[in-house]
């Protein structure tokens, strides 16, 4: 089994354990980027830097979840994600919070293969043995976790298409409801019903980054693409392929470099979109109307 990073009640408990008892934080800085959780980088008086993410002290399973998937991700020994130090939560003023300890990356520039070798890790990380990676079956993961803001279900299944049916577009499809009219109801019925006639079920299951889009892929202190935000599962390797062309696409040397390494099963590309159809609803209840017309675009696509 692959390890869990510790959990600590406090921030001072976490320093205090992980760091000695002398060392204390000497400047907090604010940083960009998310739109979930508040990110800070803090210098010790050490002088070590730790990437720190924060939250409501009750959604801190965002973080235990994150830190598995990373943790997962880590132990297949092919991809770089930043080094998971701890969780935990924080009594502190008013409500408290939560928080999660991260090694701060030094973004470096791209080396010159970048896309090309970023191709070649997910490969390898999508032919890792994911048997330590659900509870007895295939597919799914050792708990549920989330994707963004939202929950998202994980419940281990033998097939890909039950769980991409079960633990993927119902739950979806079920609180977006109020957006269809009865008509659309029925084409989502007619879509579940019938996802047999689409999807296909993998040549071997895949750990999954989950929510592999630009913004979650970075370059790191070596110049190589790192993980970070996960949303991991066990599934089929498309759907994060998938992931990466809807908003925007990686480079061409990315998906050369993929496929030599992983050769697609035919009909990847009548595929895609079905898989992207779950971001897409999941955007849809996070964000609201605006996702709507490609929900119901691919909708029609597969029940034409």
């Amino acid at each position: 089994m692959f390890k869990t990073p510790p959990h600590f009640d406090s921030l001072a408990e976490a320093l205090v354990t992980l760091f000695g008892s002398s060392v204390a934080i000497a400047h907090t800085d604010r940083l960009t980027g998310g739109d979930i959780n508040k990110a800070y980088g803090l210098t010790l008086n050490n002088g070590e830097r730790i990437f720190m993410k924060a939250n409501a002290k009750e959604n801190a399973p965002f973080f235990t979840a994150e830190a598995l998937a990373l943790s997962a991700i880590e132990s297949t020994k092919t991809i770089k994600t930043p080094k998971i130090i701890c969780t935990g939560t924080d009594a502190g003023e008013e409500a408290g919070y939560s928080f999660l300890f991260l090694d701060f990356i030094e973004s470096a520039a791209k080396v010159k293969n970048y896309w090309e070798d970023f191709g070649q890790e997910l490969a390898a990380m999508h032919k890792a043995d994911t048997e330590k990676f659900t509870c007895g079956k295939k597919f799914g993961f050792l708990q549920d976790n989330f994707i963004g803001a939202r929950k998202q279900e994980n419940r281990d299944s033998d097939s890909w298409i039950d769980f991409f049916r079960n633990s993927r577009l119902a739950p979806q499809f079920k609180e977006a409801d109020s957006y269809f009219d009865t008509n659309e109801r029925k084409l989502v019925t007619k879509l579940l019903d019938h996802l047999e006639d689409f999807l296909i079920e993998p040549e071997q299951p895949s750990l999954l980054h989950g929510d592999l889009w630009s913004g979650n892929a970075m370059p790191g202190s070596d110049g190589k693409a790192w993980l970070i935000d996960p949303a991991s599962y066990v599934g089929h390797a498309e759907a994060d392929l998938a992931m990466t062309e809807l908003f925007g696409g990686f480079e061409q040397g990315f998906y050369q470099a993929y496929k030599e390494a992983n050769p697609l099963q035919p009909g990847y590309d009548e595929r895609r979109d079905l898989y992207n159809l779950y971001h897409l609803l999941n955007h849809l209840n996070m964000f609201g109307a605006s996702y709507l017309n490609p929900v119901k675009s691919i909708l029609e696509e597969y029940t034409k």
